[in-house]
């Protein structure tokens, strides 16, 4: 109990913060202000005051609640129609899975030959994804786990916070209008029948267990997302998109991410933090290119498959592609490609490498 009090403290200050800023965004013509407002708002708040800064934050236990519902909502973008399109969707996943090893490859020649990082540090740092457990698996490995966890942080950052601006370059200011007058228009929670209700809160608890039971990454989100999509595309169950759920969301993660930024103490890792944008830089150009390159050889929307390849956590594209009406089933299902492969590779990759390492040590003696 002691230890709900003061986490349900950092959750009212920091959805406060994100709330006002959010609200404020609302009013302009910044694209997706919620989550924008609420990733400034939290930052520029524990940023210059340092007395809330360490009161800033979304503690696990209601972040989770959150992401199990968000994934309800993504699978409910799923149709029967899904599986015949997602059918022609192999070479765009074969084209990510080679981004993903070549970015990798690149931000990993980079920090080792360059800047002189050990292996394990430059591997967990330059993996395009699965950032929790990347941050997991270097404990115990990396000496300052905490590069790796500023990596990902950096790199989640950059993605978040260009992707809403270039986004609403691309489309226009009538077209970031238009997703906020949708946002408005989506079915209140006060308008769905409480048996959908209840059946929303029964897919989203009921996909966690399943997921980590049969051991998939990041259960707590891609278990939901399964669930539902497998239900959705069945016809068995047609959930809405509610809008209050959706603002949440939009707080909740642009908070939490705004509340580490403000954590992050810049002059003391101010190398690391160069190279943690370079790197990330050189993620998302590999995969910027990809798009562009498929963009040019099969006509697919350059804006559709950058979100789908962009590489800024499963949690915020995802979130970005329900906001801005793009096919959310075409970029969830990317990203839970990758963040699955991502998963599968990492412990391989270290195991084989300690394994190498180890023979190392013994030819040596």
């Amino acid at each position: 109990m002691t230890s709900i009090v003061p986490d349900l403290q950092k959750i009212i200050l920091t959805l406060a913060i994100s709330l006002t800023f959010g609200y404020t965004f609302s009013l302009t013509s910044i694209p997706a202000p919620f989550l924008l407002g609420s990733l400034f708002g939290v930052w520029l708040f524990g940023g210059t005051i340092k007395t809330i800064r360490s009161n800033l934050g979304i503690a696990r236990w209601a972040f989770v609640p959150v992401m199990l519902g968000l994934g309800t909502v993504i699978g409910s973008n799923f149709d029967p129609n899904v599986v015949a399109n997602l059918s022609s969707s192999l070479p765009t996943v074969l084209a990510m899975f080679g981004a993903t090893i070549l970015a990798t490859s690149l931000g990993m020649l980079y920090l080792v030959r360059l800047r002189k990082y050990d292996f394990y540090t430059a591997f967990f740092g330059c993996i395009p994804g699965g950032q929790a457990e990347a941050v997991l698996l270097s404990r115990g490995i990396v000496e300052k786990d905490y590069i790796v966890a500023l990596f990902h942080l950096v790199r989640v950052a950059l993605v978040f916070l260009a992707t809403p601006i270039v986004l609403g370059m691309v489309q226009g200011a009538e077209a970031v209008k238009a997703s906020n007058i949708t946002l408005r228009e989506m079915p209140s929670i006060l308008d769905v029948e409480l048996n959908i209700l209840i059946v929303f809160i029964f897919v989203s608890v009921i996909g966690f267990p399943i997921a980590k039971l049969l051991r998939i990454p990041m259960p707590h989100f891609i278990g939901p997302v399964l669930l539902s999509s497998i239900l959705h595309i069945f016809g068995v169950i047609e959930l809405p998109r509610l809008s209050e759920f959706i603002i949440l969301a939009q707080l909740v993660v642009g908070g939490s991410v705004g509340a580490r930024l403000a954590k992050v103490p810049i002059l003391e890792i101010s190398g690391y933090l160069f190279d943690a944008i370079i790197n990330s830089l050189i993620v998302m150009s590999v995969y910027g290119i990809s798009a562009l390159a498929l963009n040019f050889l099969i006509g697919i929307d350059l804006l559709k498959l950058l979100l789908a390849f962009i590489p800024g956590g499963l949690y915020e594209v995802t979130l970005l592609a329900l906001i801005f009406g793009f096919d959310v089933t075409f970029v969830a299902f990317h990203h839970t490609i990758r963040v699955i492969l991502v998963c599968i590779g990492m412990p391989v990759v270290v195991t084989y490498m300690k394994k190498r390492d180890a023979e190392k040590k013994i030819k040596q003696i």
